[in-house]
């Protein structure tokens, strides 16, 4: 019975030790240097979120408190280009009134401006981009007359500001570049395409009326989808299903002679990916399956599921093309009918114009991949994340 007592006695004082241990290893680890850090950067990150939509009323109000908060002041204003008070936060108000004025100032000089009252010191800092473009106006309010310091991290937070807003324009330019490309994209929809389905479509109204008026409604929708006013992102489900409306109208051109094999995994169905960008490919695939003579050919189409990412390839048995165009950047400058390089005119459908935009929304490792050389076919695959943050349809 004693020994174990002393056993117990033993094992509590060794768990004490160990813990004083351990807490006085936080106590090192965790120094009031590393924790000020840490919340600086927190702080930063919270005032991110909202700056990264642009300088708008609601943005302002959200990113006020943790900009004051980063510069320790007693209050922060936020103006935008035309000096208009967008938020303020903060108890004091003193300062309220001088706010626009020193944000008129200081963003016509691109200087900071300071105004000093009986109590408090109003320091404005412009929110410069673009080589000196003033896009809005911090307004910070400190105790007394501010020191180097204060004035230093004015300054600094400003700068963070401006960053930010950078960024958000970045971000903006990016997504006017995509809808341009989607506009671009939409134009190079083939014009051949559009005169053969509307010839093939008449071509059934005398023999066989019902499967017409079913092929006008393919042709409705699918036009209705290429050209419709939503963003720049879209499933796969319906990508897939605009597919099918254009295949059913190319085979009912060509009959037989085109063999469409679809495989598809259920759960990748749902995976975001930029609008129109299987089309080019099947575009593109049809015309090397058929070799521009109407000789036949089979279309594969494949999307399965590859961990946290969807892989999806379109491969035709057709003519192929010399990998050294490719490789090269002619990649839009393809004559799909001979595999050779056009010397004038674009082709019309946009590969590079899809490489491009999958590598601008997920990064350069989810570009286009294409295998082919002359006779043996062309594969182009595509990888795409299942989810990222940010992007949805």
């Amino acid at each position: 019975m004693t020994t174990f007592i002393v056993a117990v006695v033993a094992t509590v004082a060794l768990l004490v030790v160990v813990g004083l241990i351990w807490r006085r290893t936080q106590r090192v680890v965790t120094t009031p240097a590393q924790r000020a850090v840490h919340q600086a950067l927190h702080t930063a990150s919270l005032a991110a979120v909202p700056l990264r939509r642009g300088l708008t009323e609601d943005s302002a109000r959200e990113a006020a408190p943790h900009l004051r908060t980063l510069a320790a002041a007693e209050a922060l204003g936020v103006a935008d280009a035309e000096a208009t008070l967008l938020a303020w936060d903060g108890p004091t108000t003193a300062m309220r009134e001088s706010f626009a004025d020193a944000a008129r100032r200081a963003m016509a000089d691109a200087r900071a401006v300071l105004v000093t009252g009986e109590e408090y010191t109003l320091i404005t800092q412009p929110l410069l981009i673009d080589a000196g473009v003033a896009v809005g106006a911090l307004g910070m309010v400190t105790t007394g007359k501010p020191g180097p310091g204060m004035l230093g991290a004015a300054g600094e937070v400003a700068r963070y500001a401006c960053g930010q807003l950078e960024l958000a324009e970045l971000d903006a330019a990016r997504a006017r570049v995509d809808r341009a490309e989607v506009r671009a994209l939409r134009a190079q929809i083939s014009p051949h395409f559009i005169y053969n389905a509307l010839n093939t479509i008449a071509s059934f109204v005398r023999t066989d009326p019902d499967r017409a008026r079913e092929l006008i409604l393919e042709f409705a929708d699918f036009t209705r989808y290429s050209f419709r006013a939503a963003g720049e992102f879209t499933v796969l489900a319906d990508e897939l299903r605009n597919i099918e409306r254009y295949l059913a109208l190319e085979q009912a051109r060509f009959g037989d002679a085109l063999d469409v094999r679809l495989q598809i995994a259920p759960e990748v169905l749902g995976v975001v990916l930029p609008f129109l960008a299987l089309q080019p490919l099947v575009e593109n695939a049809v015309r090397h399956g058929l070799g521009g003579g109407g000789r036949g050919g089979q279309l594969n189409i494949v999307a399965g599921d590859e961990g946290t990412d969807c892989l999806i390839s379109v491969e035709d048995d057709g003519i192929g093309m010399d990998p050294a165009l490719l490789r090269s950047g002619a990649l839009d400058a393809v004559d799909t009918d001979t595999g050779t390089a056009r010397t004038g005119e674009a082709a019309h459908v946009g590969l590079a114009n899809v490489d491009d935009r999958l590598r601008a929304a997920f990064g350069n490792d989810y570009g286009l991949v294409v295998e082919t050389a002359p006779g043996a076919g062309t594969k182009v695959s595509m990888r795409v994340p299942k989810f990222r943050p940010g992007i949805r349809a």
